[in-house]
């Protein structure tokens, strides 16, 4: 019998937890504690089952799922970041998550624009409509919304933050070791002219990247040399009026580390522009490893924070917290997840005339 013959037997039916449960090889009862974000599952196991619900089209039935526990929960995921990969990432983690979980309905909206006081009135609406709130930078570290809606007492996950206060959880990764391991890289292939392209001010992981990366200067006993620092915006067109800064310099940089991969996609193309080669001439790397390091050419070197599974990890604690509260127990979560520095082909050893 042909695939195509099988798909469309599979969609004339309903596909069963067992149909699920055969072709992982577990039991029904494992795939069930999956689906319903149970906890005590190994990831191994986990990701097998996904494969097989996949695999077959498996749709709980999300109706008696509901009916079973007694309401749903709405999750809100607020951002306001002007990088489309970086979303991307952030909602396939949001939507895993909330797929492992009961019922749960997931509501994306943009504040774009806001002011505070904007900001505070749209939190104070927000807070009498949902059970919990994911805020990925820059609205995690707004004062004005994040106390809205703790005072409100709706638990709150704040993703990518450089740790922006005590009272509400995170979830993210080292950023200042981070950016200080990628410095070290480019100091360790000869480069000592290294360009760096700021991420949006108004962000404390930013900050903290600027810091490793100053960091790593030092202990390397590089001066620093503030005509190689350009202020950007984590925006492709801010990553190429700062690439252009730089690459204009009589002493221009052997490397550029942009503290994102949609400036540092940027930051090539003004290269190839000018006639450079890529690593040859000028070795580039970016920060978060979305979908825009693999979309240039050539690929780039990058340190890789796994939004996505920051955005599962964050909707698991979300969720947790809700039902604490419940119980009357607050919870206060930093969770730090492993970054990597990925190798790809945009970073060489500085060519000798350029040293």
């Amino acid at each position: 019998m042909g695939t195509s013959t099988k798909s469309a037997r599979r969609k004339s039916r309903a596909i069963t937890i067992h149909e699920v449960a055969a072709l992982a090889q577990v039991s029904p009862m494992t795939v069930s504690r999956v689906i319903n974000g149970n906890a005590n599952v190994r990831e191994a196991t986990r990701e097998q089952v996904m494969r097989a619900v996949r695999e077959l089209g498996y749709t709980p039935n999300l109706a008696a799922r509901s009916l079973a526990a007694a309401q749903g929960t709405r999750i809100a995921l607020i951002y306001t970041n002007p990088s489309g990969a970086y979303l991307s990432e952030l909602l396939v983690g949001a939507l895993r998550g909330a797929a492992r979980s009961t019922a749960v309905q997931l509501v994306v909206d943009s504040w774009d624009g806001y002011n505070a006081e904007a900001e505070r009135n749209a939190a104070r609406a927000l807070a009498r409509s949902v059970a919990g709130v994911l805020l990925p930078p820059p609205l995690c570290e707004s004062r004005a919304v994040v106390n809205e809606l703790l005072s409100a007492g709706v638990p709150v996950v704040a993703l990518a933050s450089a740790r922006f206060g005590d009272d509400l959880s995170h979830v993210r990764i080292d950023d200042f070791s981070a950016s200080k391991e990628m410095t070290e890289y480019l100091i360790g292939l000869g480069h000592t002219r290294i360009g760096y392209i700021k991420g949006h001010p108004n962000q404390t992981a930013s900050a903290r990247r600027y810091e490793g990366f100053q960091a790593a200067l030092a202990e390397a006993g590089i001066a620093a040399d503030a005509g190689l620092v350009q202020q950007g915006h984590f925006t492709y067109r801010s990553g190429l009026e700062a690439a252009e800064k730089l690459l204009s310099r009589k002493k221009a940089p052997t490397a550029i580390f942009a503290s994102n991969d949609d400036m540092a996609a940027a930051a090539v193309s003004v290269a190839h522009r000018r006639g450079l080669d890529v690593p040859g001439d000028l070795s580039v790397v970016g920060y978060d490893d979305t979908s825009a390091a693999t979309t240039v050419w050539p690929e780039l070197t990058t340190i890789r924070q796994p939004i996505a599974s920051m955005s599962d990890s964050a909707m698991d604690i979300l969720l947790r917290s809700i039902r604490r509260k419940e119980k009357d127990v607050h919870m206060v979560v930093d969770h730090v997840i492993a970054h990597q520095l990925v190798k790809r082909d945009s970073v060489a050893p500085p060519a000798p005339a350029r040293t």
